[in-house]
């Protein structure tokens, strides 16, 4: 009965995967960003979702990799050479990602979710509940991602600003500012080497 029960309990987890994927790691903010890239820069569909996903899931991957090496480490691999119990074994796996959410969780997101619950204010970090911690934590990568998005978007608001007025005191008010600004847009995050810089910025917002 226990074995069945395991099984049923890690055919869940598997079937749970692409959301805990989501929630539970750096993938929510990188691909956020991604998507206000996209737009800002008025590309429609380049690049496609594609590749912006399957970017997302290898800088996440990079990301976490220390958290999955503790993980294997410490849980997957002694539980498979039978040195530790089931139980145990998810013990370990819950730290290291519990670590990771508190590192990147703002405060002001764990207060708001412990009034919502009327939970009593922890006195460790360690005791914030599971329930408490994660929805924080989304919260928290919404903000950031949103924070950056903003941060992209300004220097080519600026080139549509610009594009629009020139084509205004022209008088060519029937051409779309839009297919002028974009090839700027594109020569401006070219030379700027923008995917480089976009890429290292979101992936040092969590060393």
């Amino acid at each position: 009965m226990a074995i069945t029960l395991q099984i049923i309990f890690l055919l869940t987890i598997i079937t749970l995967a692409p959301a805990i994927l989501i929630l539970l790691t750096s993938f929510t903010r990188i691909i956020i960003v991604f998507s206000f890239l996209r737009t800002a820069m008025g590309t429609q569909q380049m690049p496609p979702n594609q590749i912006l996903v399957g970017l997302a899931l290898f800088l996440t991957f990079f990301i976490m990799q220390p958290v999955f090496a503790r993980i294997n480490d410490n849980a997957l691999t002694p539980y498979l050479n039978e040195e530790i119990t089931f139980a145990e074994a998810m013990q370990e796996t819950r730290g290291p990602i519990r670590e990771f959410l508190l590192d990147n969780t703002r405060k002001k997101d764990v207060l708001l979710f412990l009034q919502i619950s009327d939970s009593e204010r922890p006195e460790t970090a360690e005791d914030i509940p599971d329930l408490i911690l994660v929805p924080a934590f989304v919260v928290s990568e919404l903000q950031t991602a949103f924070e950056m998005g903003f941060l992209i978007f300004l220097p080519f608001l600026v080139i549509d600003f610009v594009v629009a007025s020139v084509l205004l005191s022209m008088g060519m008010m029937m051409l779309p500012p839009i297919m002028i600004s974009l090839p700027f847009k594109i020569l401006l995050f070219v030379l700027v080497d923008g995917w480089s810089l976009i890429v290292g910025s979101v992936v040092k917002t969590f060393m």
